[in-house]
């Protein structure tokens, strides 16, 4: 199946997740601008900095193409920062910043810690168990009815979804483990398929 995923790449960590779609095989398109996302079947969000994301996303003028896309169903999948991006609720985010209400769940920016904090973790999930990378990490304080929590640690949620909306607080592209990434490419060839 013919498919392009893009990736957010106005600032973050967007080249590790492009390595990483390269590797299964799955060509990545890098998205600054609506034409570049109107060529793509699913994006990928990257970790970075939520609220210079977020202002990059106005100023690009991405913000509400990206928001009609995901509601008309294209597969998203955000990591740290992109998780904060797509949740209904940012508890401790800037006035002024912008999230897209794609998955019912209230995040809390930075709250692993600091970056001297970052670690690193299995994750018990229900489509395998994965080495997370937790960098400044947002922490998933209140999940919705309609998301599915599909990898915790400590019993807490890190990896959930909702619908054609995925999220991880951690980094799976920094783990040399592409299974994530074909879950979510999987997400988008189902989505295809109808």
């Amino acid at each position: 199946m013919n498919m392009q995923v893009g990736v957010l790449a106005l600032q973050g960590a967007f080249a590790a997740h492009s390595e990483c779609l390269t590797s299964i095989g799955v060509q990545s398109v890098e998205v600054r601008t609506p034409e570049q996302l109107s060529s793509v079947d699913a994006l990928l969000m990257p970790g970075g900095e939520s609220s210079t994301m977020s202002q990059l996303l106005e100023s690009s003028g991405l913000f509400d193409p990206i928001s009609t896309r995901i509601a008309d169903g294209m597969p998203v999948f955000g990591t740290c920062a992109g998780m904060i991006l797509l949740a209904s609720e940012i508890l401790d985010g800037r006035s002024d910043q912008r999230s897209f209400s794609a998955i019912d769940i209230s995040v809390r920016r930075n709250a692993f810690g600091r970056q001297v904090d970052s670690f690193e973790s299995t994750i018990n999930s229900s489509v395998g168990d994965f080495h997370g990378v937790f960098i400044r990490a947002p922490r998933i304080e209140r999940v919705g009815d309609g998301v599915e929590v599909l990898g915790s640690i400590n019993n807490e949620p890190v990896l959930v979804r909702q619908g054609n909306v995925l999220a991880a607080s951690f980094h799976p592209e920094l783990s040399n483990d592409a299974r994530l990434h074909e879950y979510f490419v999987s997400i988008t060839a189902n989505r295809k398929k109808v």
